[in-house]
């Protein structure tokens, strides 16, 4: 007869405040289960004494208090296993003692109660918008996560770069309208019953805003005129970085946030939509010297921030705190982090906020070779997730073009942006520049070996103007932001189109309704990786808000009955989607002039074919692309843009189509009744196009259609 042999270390061999214990093992951070028991790592350098703090779910104070006996120390990590305790129902904390000396770094206090920085489920703010208690000993809570979700082989997409459509969405504004028409709105389930309208645009990435753990409550107030509660509604902010928002999830008040955000991710990829994080690792939301002590500080704080000689912290991120992130200790959580998000909920990629702060050193100067940008890039578990940075931050460093990429990341491209809006105004002097940006930014790209899916081109996005209001407005209308205007920028290259705001002159709103749509096809046959915002494709509006970071209201909220107003700009926008898909001469992805068997990738032109006009006066230009078509070599796809920024309608003579092929107009944002062409009716007028003032048209020709 055998005998079952108990493996020595599933056996306690100490007790601490009634609980049986034994010396933990000091990786993985955080608590990972054992045979019998969880085991609790927590790093401090500096920390003399640590105690681990025990509470029911819920109860305002801890059932047990642990203090680490010296040999559960293994270097500057205290770990302990700790046996019987019931997982569903534990909330954990620590206690750091060490030396309160700011000047020197150090910021120890055994009054607080510190959330472990590990922490995959965090509790405290499970509902949006409930009161929180101020007075709480504990207000935000670790909790341990299960991780035992069922994928059904379900794995990342891998969709390459250059065939992306990326969409912006914000979890909760995406459907927290009662126009949204969903069972749960405003969270992950929410989003989940979007899918099929995302599907039908035909994008096939979402990039979501801050979904990590934050508090909406953080620096929240009322409106000093009508009122209002204003939140921090973006999440830019983060409590947590291996926790999901708890209040974005409807089962968040049961603690199944984690199950829900996997169960959306799933049915996305079932979709074949990929996800991406926006995260947020130049700051957290403990803020400056006045700001509370809640996990970093008190854990470590001359490790986890970057601090002036005096003590005080560096603000590179306009926030109050700037994340240490080259320490190697902090980049170690950093690439825990991402591994742990890319392995256990299946995230195709990362948007990086204000990532120039993750080249800096701990005194703020720019790093050649950044140790935290080498490491994510090289890093095998992240291989196949795309890497996106922001290239710029509030400290003024601005590296676009010149972000140390190490062949693996790519850039929101601001400049882009920038032109794009410009150009669509009218500006003078654009067209060289656009010229560069249609094509790939290859000026930005090209010297150091990248390419055009570097770029992430867009318009929009969250930090702005949306599409719509770009179009409506000349100036910023913050005023219900409660900052007297003040906030947000200035430099928004919008036009109104002759009225500030709404209006009920048709010629103005058909030539807004134009823009949008010029901005749409500009977009949509650049080379590079789109991106759209929520909305944007049905004309959502802001009412002129190019801030609303704290506005929990109908002002970021999508107004989904846009969608019916509007049908015509959302068939325009997924059409165009659609075709871009279709076309291979779009997406290609290299510098090289090698182009199809026909013609070269890439040239521009202007009224006359082949003959672009560069004066700094011009408003127009026209380039076309070619490529092969991947199952048929033999059949060349060629697409032709021509964009009429003028305020007169102008004749664009065409390049004259290869033998066997004809030009067919698909796209012609000046035909205000059919802007989107049908394109198998062939174009009769085969030497030329009248384009009329401030429209776009796009031409193809390709044997294989």
């Amino acid at each position: 007869m055998s005998t079952m042999i108990e493996r020595i270390d599933s056996l306690p061999t100490d007790e601490i405040s009634g609980l049986k214990v034994r010396p933990g093992r000091p990786l993985p951070f955080g608590v990972s289960h054992v045979p019998n028991g969880l085991n609790f790592s927590i790093y401090t350098s500096a920390g003399t004494a640590c105690t681990l703090v025990l509470f029911r779910r819920g109860e305002a104070q801890p059932f047990a208090e642990l203090q680490f006996p010296r040999n559960y120390r293994i270097g500057d990590v205290f770990c302990m296993i700790v046996f019987g305790l019931d997982y569903e129902e534990l909330e954990y904390g620590y206690r750091i003692d060490g030396p309160f000396d700011p000047a020197a770094g150090h910021r120890f206090d055994t009054s607080k109660v510190l959330m472990d920085p590990y922490a995959r489920l965090i509790s405290g703010r499970d509902v949006w918008g409930n009161e929180p208690n101020w007075q709480s000993l504990y207000p935000y809570r670790a909790r341990v996560s299960f991780d035992d979700f069922d994928w059904e082989g379900e794995s990342p997409l891998e969709i390459n770069p250059e065939n992306l459509i990326i969409y912006e969405a914000h979890v909760r504004g995406a459907t927290k309208s009662d126009t949204s028409g969903v069972k749960y709105p405003g969270t992950y389930a929410g989003l989940a019953e979007k899918i099929s309208y995302l599907k039908e645009l035909g994008v096939n990435a979402v990039e979501l805003m801050p979904i990590y753990e934050f508090d909406e409550f953080e620096n929240s107030k009322l409106h000093p005129e009508s009122g209002e509660q204003l939140y921090n509604f973006w999440g830019y902010s983060t409590l947590g970085f291996f926790a999901p928002k708890a209040a974005y999830a409807a089962s968040g008040r049961y603690g199944m946030q984690v199950d829900e955000l996997k169960q959306l991710i799933k049915m996305m990829h079932k979709a074949g939509i990929e996800v991406i994080l926006d995260v947020v690792f130049n700051h957290t939301s403990e803020g400056n010297d006045r700001g509370p002590t809640l996990s970093f500080k008190g854990l470590d704080n001359k490790t986890y921030y970057m601090l002036t000689p005096e003590g005080y912290y560096f603000n590179f991120s306009g926030t109050g705190n700037t994340l240490n992130c080259n320490n190697p200790v902090v980049r170690s959580l950093v690439l825990d982090c991402l591994r742990y998000w890319a392995a256990e909920y299946h995230i195709d990629g990362f948007r990086f906020d204000l990532a120039t702060i993750l080249g800096r050193d701990p005194w703020g100067a720019p790093l050649s070779n950044p140790p935290l940008l080498e490491s994510l890039a090289f890093d095998p578990i992240l291989s196949s997730c795309k890497l996106i940075a922001e290239a710029w931050d509030a400290g003024g460093l601005y590296q676009v073009g010149s972000f140390p990429a190490f062949g693996r990341w790519g850039e929101w491209n601001g400049k882009y942006r920038d032109c794009a809006r410009r150009f669509l105004k009218g500006d003078s002097g654009m067209v060289g520049e656009l010229a560069q940006r249609v094509q790939g930014s290859p000026d930005l790209y090209r010297h150091s070996g990248r390419s055009p899916a570097t770029s992430v081109n867009f318009i929009t996005c969250h930090d702005g103007f949306t599409l719509a209001d770009l179009v409506s407005f000349n100036e910023k209308h913050n005023e219900a932001n409660g900052e007297e205007n003040r906030d947000g920028g200035d430099d928004n290259y919008s036009w109104n189109c002759g009225a500030e705001g709404w209006t009920e002159d048709p010629s103005i709103l058909l030539l807004r309704k134009r823009q949008m749509l010029n901005a749409m096809a500009i977009l949509l046959t650049s080379r590079g990786i789109p991106m759209i915002l929520m909305g944007d494709e049905f004309g959502r509006s802001q009412h002129g808000n190019n801030n609303a970071y704290c506005l929990d209201s109908e002002i970021s909220w999508v107004d989904w009955s846009l969608l019916e107003k509007n049908t015509d700009i959302y068939h325009f926008v997924s059409a165009l989607i659609h075709f871009r898909h279709s076309h291979p001469a779009l997406r290609v992805n290299h510098f090289e002039n090698g182009g199809s068997r026909l013609l070269p990738s890439f040239s521009f032109h202007g009224t006359e074919a082949w003959n672009p006009n560069w004066s700094e006066q011009s408003c127009q230009l026209a380039w076309m692309m070619s490529a092969n078509f991947a199952q048929d070599e033999q059949n060349c796809d060629i697409v032709y843009v021509a964009a009429n920024m003028a305020h007169y309608t102008s004749w664009f003579e065409l390049p004259e189509a290869p033998h066997g092929y004809s030009w067919r107009i698909c796209f012609n944002t000046g035909d205000d009744d059919n802007p989107a062409q049908d394109t198998l009716q062939p174009f009769v007028e085969d030497n030329g196009l009248l384009l009329r003032d401030r429209s776009v048209a796009i031409l193809c020709a390709s044997a294989a259609l």
